[in-house]
C-alpha cells in the first residue's frame, strides 16, 4: 500500500490535470499551484491548534483537579511530569523550550546554503514531542502556554506539505512556508489573524512584506476559519468594560508599562542566566537531579497557593477582568514568576506568551491597589501591563498590542495599548538590547551547526553486499 506522501502527490497531480490545466490560463493555473499547498497546510493548521487547544485545556483543568483533590500529589506529580516531560525532548532536543526561537532559526537558515538542517529544528517528528512534552508538563502543574508550540508545530506542517508538491509544480521559497506557517499558528492559536501578521511582520523575518503577503493573509484567513468553525467565533479574553482614560489614569499608564516592561526583562533574562548555568550540568545524573529539583521547588510552590499558582494563567486573567474583586494576594506575582522559570528552565516543551500575559496582569492590578485606582479604571490598566510584561519579554510591542486587542475587541485602549508597548520596549532594551528569542534564535544556529557537522564526521554505513 503506497505511503500517503506517495498518495497525496498522486492527488494533487490528478487535481492539475484533471481539473485545473483544463479549466484556467497558464497564469491562473500557476497561481493555483503555488498556493494550493499552502491552502492544505492552513487547514491543517488548523485542525491541529483545535485539537491542541482541547488537549491542553483538558490538562490544566486535570492538573486543577488533582491539586484540589489532594495538594500533597503536588509533591510527587510535578516532579514526575517534569521529568517526564525533560526526558520526551531528550531525543529531539529541539522540541525542548518555547518554538518560536526554532522558527526563527529554521526561516535563517531556509534563506541561507544549510537549508538542510531545519529539518532537525521543524520535522514532523519534533512537532510531535512538542505536543506531547507539553501536555504532560502541564497536567503537572507546569506554568507553560501552548502558543509558542502552536507555531512550531504550524511552521513543522508547512514545511512538510511544501516537500510533497509533485515533480514540475511552481513552489514558494521554504523560507516563505515557514513564515507562513508561523503566522498561521498564532492566528489559530489565538484567534487573532492580524496578530498572526503583525507577528510575521516585526519578529519573524525581515523579508519585504510584498514577496509574502498573499501566502500569509490567506493562511491566516484558512488556519482562522477552519479553528472558528469548531470553536466559534470567541474572542480569547471576552469582552471586559474599559472606560475612557482620565489624566491621572494617563499618567499610570505610563508608570505601569515601564514597570510590567522591566518585569518583563528581567524574566527573559532569568531564563538566559540559567539556561547558562544549566550547562555546568554535564552528565545525565546530574541534568535529571536539576529538572526534578525545579519540579519539587514548583510542587512546593503549588502545595502553598493552589490552583492560581499552577496553569497557563488565563483564568487569573477572566477573574481580574470580569470580577474586580481584589482578591489577587501580594505573593501571587512573584510566584508566578518562580513557576515560569522553574517550568521553562526545566527542559521540557512549553511557550511564555500566555503565561507572560498573566504575569502581567497580575502586575498590573498589584500597581492598581498600590495606587488605590478605582475599579472602573483597573482593567484598562491591567491590558496595559499585558502588553507591556510580553514586550519585556519578546521585544514585539504592536505585535502584543494588537494580540491584547483581538483578545479584548477594545478599540477604545488601542492608544494606550500601543503606546505601552513602546514604553516597555525603550526600558527592556535598557536591560538587554536584544530579546529572548533573538539569544535563543542564535543557540538554536549554533546547535544545529554542531549536529550538521556531527553527522558527516561520522563513519558511513558499511555497503549491503549485492544480492
Amino acid at each position: 500500500m503506497p505511503d500517503f506522501p506517495s498518495r497525496y502527490t498522486r492527488a494533487l497531480a490528478w487535481l492539475d490535470r484533471r481539473v485545473i490545466r483544463p479549466f484556467y490560463t497558464d497564469r491562473v493555473r500557476r497561481l493555483i499551484l503555488q498556493s494550493f499547498p499552502f491552502w492544505v497546510a492552513s487547514f491543517l493548521t488548523g485542525l491541529m491548534a483545535v485539537g491542541y487547544e482541547m488537549v491542553f485545556g483538558w490538562a490544566e483543568k486535570a492538573s486543577f483537579a488533582w491539586l484540589a483533590r489532594a495538594p500533597w500529589l503536588a509533591f510527587v506529580l510535578t516532579p514526575l511530569a517534569f521529568g517526564a516531560s525533560w526526558l520526551l525532548v531528550r531525543g529531539t532536543p529541539a522540541a525542548r523550550g518555547s518554538g518560536i526561537p526554532q522558527v526563527m532559526a529554521g526561516i535563517e537558515l531556509s534563506n541561507a546554503s544549510q537549508h538542510h538542517r531545519t529539518a532537525y529544528l521543524l520535522s514532523l517528528r519534533v512537532a510531535i514531542v512538542k505536543i506531547l512534552s507539553s501536555v504532560v508538563l502541564l497536567l503537572g502543574g507546569g506554568v507553560i502556554g501552548r502558543e509558542g508550540p502552536t507555531i512550531q508545530v504550524s511552521a513543522a506542517i508547512f514545511r512538510a506539505i511544501n516537500k510533497l508538491q509533485p515533480a514540475g509544480w511552481p513552489q514558494l521559497s521554504r523560507q516563505i512556508a515557514l513564515v507562513t506557517g508561523g503566522a498561521a499558528g498564532l492566528a489559530a492559536a489565538f484567534n487573532t489573524p492580524l496578530g498572526g501578521i503583525v507577528f510575521v511582520v516585526e519578529e519573524l523575518t525581515q523579508m519585504h512584506m510584498a514577496r509574502f503577503r498573499m501566502a500569509v493573509f490567506t493562511a491566516v484567513i484558512i488556519a482562522g476559519l477552519t479553528a472558528q468553525t469548531f470553536l466559534g467565533p470567541y474572542l480569547y479574553l471576552g469582552f471586559p468594560k474599559v472606560i475612557p482614560a482620565t489624566g491621572r489614569v494617563q499618567v499610570l499608564v505610563v508608570v505601569v508599562a515601564l514597570v510590567c516592561g522591566l518585569a518583563g526583562a528581567a524574566f527573559a533574562k532569568a531564563l538566559l542566566w540559567l539556561g547558562r548555568y544549566r550547562q555546568r550540568f554535564t552528565t545525565l545524573a546530574m541534568q535529571a537531579g536539576w529538572v526534578l529539583g525545579c519540579g519539587l521547588l514548583l510542587g512546593g510552590l503549588a502545595y502553598l497557593v493552589g490552583r492560581e499558582g499552577i496553569g497557563t494563567g488565563k483564568p487569573i486573567i477572566n477573574r481580574l477582568l470580569f470580577q474586580n474583586d481584589g482578591a489577587t494576594p501580594w505573593y501571587l506575582f512573584p510566584v508566578r514568576f518562580a513557576g515560569m522559570v522553574l517550568s521553562y528552565s526545566s527542559g521540557g516543551a512549553g511557550g511564555v506568551f500566555a503565561t507572560s500575559l498573566s504575569a502581567g496582569a497580575i502586575l498590573g492590578d498589584g500597581i492598581c491597589q498600590v495606587f488605590d485606582v478605582a475599579v472602573a479604571d483597573r482593567n484598562l490598566l491591567i491590558l496595559v501591563s499585558m502588553v507591556s510584561f510580553l514586550t519585556g519579554v519578546v521585544r514585539s510591542p504592536f505585535t502584543a498590542a494588537i494580540l491584547v486587542l483581538e483578545m479584548t475587541d477594545r478599540h477604545s485602549a488601542i492608544f494606550q495599548l500601543l503606546l505601552s508597548g513602546m514604553l516597555a520596549q525603550g526600558v527592556a532594551s535598557l536591560v538587554d538590547p536584544h530579546s529572548l528569542y533573538e539569544h535563543l534564535k542564535a543557540g538554536f544556529i549554533r546547535e544545529t551547526g554542531d549536529v550538521d557537522r556531527a553527522a558527516r564526521a561520522a563513519p558511513a554505513p558499511p555497503a549491503s553486499p549485492p544480492e
